[in-house]
Order: structure tokens, then C-alpha cells, then sequence
């Protein structure tokens, strides 16, 4: 590799993470996810904005001569964020609250999910489709994007405004934990099923079968096993070195399932699943110091890679997202209101549950990029659900805050099961 070729590879760098970081601190000042500013970096310099000037072709240019290296930024990123992700949703786990995460997540979650497989079919037209995109795999996206709650966007939301320890932002992040497992099931379900576009019945059963297999093994014996290894006094390099370890679990799951022809991506969340065990939480420093590297640099510059293929000047259709949006928020709210109507909540707290879990966040686009890189969905639709991602995160941000603004309950005594009078958070 040359010397200009590193020149180029580390302007690029410099310009996505610094802009990535610049605007995500912005956004976070005017208390807005931090998300939104980093994927607006990517969309500042791509081909909706920067790219439209004359001035900015060479930039242009050596962003596609080093797609490659841009490719695997992002898939790190991914991954890593993935990682991150199914160490934070191990944590969440907890006893309280079963009765009312059940119903959340079983109904709230259920309705629109199971709707969206049964009406997906008849909504589905061409200009969804991407080149690998079958009926079933695009039904079982569809039925996800209405149904996906995002844990990394909702937790940050909740910290920002200091309710992190409220029994509302448990139930909340307790619901998300459980269905956005399910969900990456069903997501590990259709990226097997576009693999084979003419639904071949052999081999797609085998696809199916080592996926599925792969992930609940990785939710249940795995990790069990992996805490064995982790605790044994042979393993040198996870007492001197435990964020090599750490990293040597995540990379391991990975090519395991690059060999088994299962998505990295689940791989990825079901090793970060597997390192952190509830009772005590071994590599706790280790994961702080891959969570500071990441949020510094991978994942940052992965949201800004995944702006930076919106290309709102051509690949968008606001008709197509002011139909999903209205669509599958209408959907999942009204869902997540009758679940909270059977869990015993009622009035605003209804409202604030409904709002709060209708945040795609970070799964959302996730959900998205990995539906597009798998060529399930058209740019149109990949386009419509990163934007729609980042509008439902930015309507629950907001509605919080307003509420706390208020001095309103974020749950009212009546909806409490544990004879709490009150719950009122963030009282400045």
C-alpha cells in the first residue's frame, strides 16, 4: 500500500469519525440521540449533500477506490455494536416485573409482528424487493421493522435524562431485551431464506436448521460453556489478557459462523451474550475498555457508512415512508396500549410505554443494513427504515423529556405491583 493510498485511507477516516463525533455531540446537546448526528455525518458527506459539488469529486473518488477497506470499517463497527449489544441485554435480565414484561413483550410485541407476517404479502410490491429479496424473506423484514425495539437508543435516552434506574425504564428495557432476541431470530430466519431465491425445500431446510440451531445454542448451552472456560485456571490469556480474550470469543463465534454460512451479525450479539453472566459479571473492565474504543471510533464510523449509503436525492420515497411510519407506529402503539391494558397500567402510563417502545434506534438500522447487504430489500425500503429508525427514536426522546418537563409520572401508583405511590423521575 502506498503512501498516498494511507494519506487517503486516513483523511477519510478522520473526516467520517470527526464529523461522526462533531454532529452526535451536537444532536446529544440539544438532547436528541446521539445516533442521529452520526448517521448525518454520512449523509453530510455522501452523495445526497457533499457529493452533489464539484469541489468534493476527489473526495468522491477516493471513497469508492477504498470501498473496500470502508467495507470491513463497517462491518467491524457492526459487529462490535452487535457484540456490545448482547452483553447489554444479558444484564438487563432480571425477575421484576415478570408479569408486566410478559404481557408487553408477548402482546405489544406479538400483534404487530404476527400481523405483519399475515398482511406482509399482500403490502409487499417491487419497489421493496431487493436482487435476492423473496415474498418470505421480505415479509418476515417487514414484520420486524414493525415490531423492533431499540435497547441501545432507549438505555441512552433513559441515561441522558437520568431515569436509568426508574421502574418504568425496566419494564421498558426489559421488554426490549426479550423481543429484540426473538426478532433477531426471524431476522437470522430471512437472511437464510434470501440465500436461496427460489426456495429450494434441501438446502434452505439445512440453512434453517444450522441457523436456528446456531442461535439457541448460543442463547442457552454455549454460553454455559463458555463460562466454564472463562473461570478455568488454564486459561492463561483470559487471566493476563482479558480483553484479547474477550475479543478471541467474539472472533471465534464469528468464523464458526462464517464456516456454518450463518450471519456474523448473530454471531456477533450471541458473543456478547456469552462473556457476561448475571450472578457475576466476569470481564467487566475488559468490556468497558472494547465499549470506549468502539463508541469512539468503529461504531461512530459505522452509522456515518450507513448514512452514507442514503442517497436522499434519488433513493428516497417519502411516499413510502410516511406510509410505513404512520403505519407501523400506529401499529405498535396501539399494540403495546392494549398489552399495557392487560398488565393493569392505564391512562398516561399507557402513552409513555407505547411511545418509549416504539424506538427503533439502533436495531432498526441495524435490522436495515443487514436486510440490504443480504439483498433483501430494495435502497428505497433501506433508506425508508434508517429514517424511520431515527424518527421513532427522536418522538420518544422528545415526548420523555416533555413528560419530565411536565412534572407528569412516568408510571402512575395504580400500575404499580409493588405498592410504589409515585414514580416520578428526573425531578430537577
Amino acid at each position: 500500500m502506498s503512501n498516498s493510498d494511507l494519506t487517503s485511507i486516513f483523511l477519510l477516516l478522520l473526516l467520517l469519525v470527526g464529523l461522526a463525533q462533531l454532529l452526535g455531540y451536537a444532536f446529544t446537546k440539544i438532547h436528541q440521540p446521539k445516533v442521529v448526528g452520526e448517521i448525518l455525518a454520512g449523509v453530510v458527506l455522501g452523495p445526497a449533500l457533499l457529493g452533489r459539488l464539484p469541489v468534493a469529486s476527489g473526495l468522491m473518488a477516493a471513497m469508492k477506490h477504498q470501498d473496500g477497506l470502508l467495507s470491513f470499517i463497517y462491518w467491524l463497527g457492526l459487529l462490535l455494536l452487535m457484540f456490545l449489544s448482547g452483553a447489554e441485554a444479558r444484564q438487563l435480565f432480571g425477575r421484576e416485573e415478570r408479569r408486566e414484561v410478559g404481557w408487553l413483550t408477548v402482546v405489544g410485541t406479538g400483534i404487530p409482528f404476527v400481523l405483519g407476517l399475515v398482511f406482509g404479502p399482500r403490502l409487499i410490491s417491487p419497489s421493496l424487493s431487493g436482487p435476492r429479496g423473496n415474498v418470505m424473506a421480505l415479509t418476515i423484514i417487514l414484520a420486524v421493522a414493525v415490531a423492533v425495539t431499540s435497547v441501545p437508543v432507549v438505555s441512552k435516552i433513559f441515561a441522558d435524562l437520568k431515569i436509568l434506574d426508574t421502574r418504568f425504564a425496566r419494564l421498558v428495557l426489559g421488554v426490549a431485551v426479550l423481543e429484540d432476541i426473538v426478532l433477531w431470530l426471524a431476522l437470522a430466519v430471512a437472511t437464510a431464506v434470501a440465500g436461496h431465491t427460489a426456495v429450494k425445500r434441501g438446502p434452505l431446510a439445512i440453512h434453517l436448521v444450522s441457523t436456528v440451531t446456531f442461535f439457541v445454542l448460543g442463547l442457552t448451552i454455549v454460553p454455559r460453556m463458555v463460562k466454564r472456560l472463562s473461570k478455568s485456571r488454564f486459561n492463561v490469556v483470559a487471566v493476563h489478557s482479558p480483553v484479547g480474550y474477550v475479543l478471541a470469543v467474539l472472533l471465534a463465534y464469528c468464523a464458526l459462523a462464517g464456516a456454518l454460512d450463518v450471519s456474523m451479525v448473530f454471531a456477533a450479539f450471541l458473543a456478547g451474550f456469552a462473556v457476561v453472566h448475571k450472578k457475576r459479571r466476569l470481564f467487566a473492565d475488559a468490556l468497558d475498555a472494547i465499549g470506549k474504543v468502539s463508541f469512539a471510533f468503529f461504531i461512530p464510523a459505522y452509522f456515518a457508512l450507513v448514512g452514507l449509503k442514503l442517497n436522499l436525492a434519488r433513493g428516497f420515497s417519502w411516499k413510502m415512508l410516511a406510509v410505513f411510519l404512520a403505519g407501523s407506529c400506529v401499529l405498535k402503539i396501539v399494540s403495546v396500549a392494549i398489552a399495557g391494558r392487560f398488565a393493569g397500567f392505564r391512562g398516561l402510563d399507557l402513552v409513555n410505554l407505547a411511545i418509549t417502545t416504539n424506538a427503533r434506534g439502533g436495531p432498526g438500522i441495524v435490522l436495515a443494513s443487514v436486510a440490504f447487504d443480504a439483498g433483501i430489500i430494495s435502497s428505497q425500503f433501506y433508506t425508508t427504515l434508517v429514517v424511520a429508525a431515527v424518527l421513532t427514536s427522536q418522538m420518544a426522546g422528545a415526548w420523555l423529556e416533555y413528560v419530565l418537563r411536565k412534572g407528569w409520572p412516568l408510571l402512575r401508583s395504580w400500575s404499580c405491583a409493588d405498592g410504589e405511590s409515585l414514580i416520578v423521575a428526573g425531578d430537577d
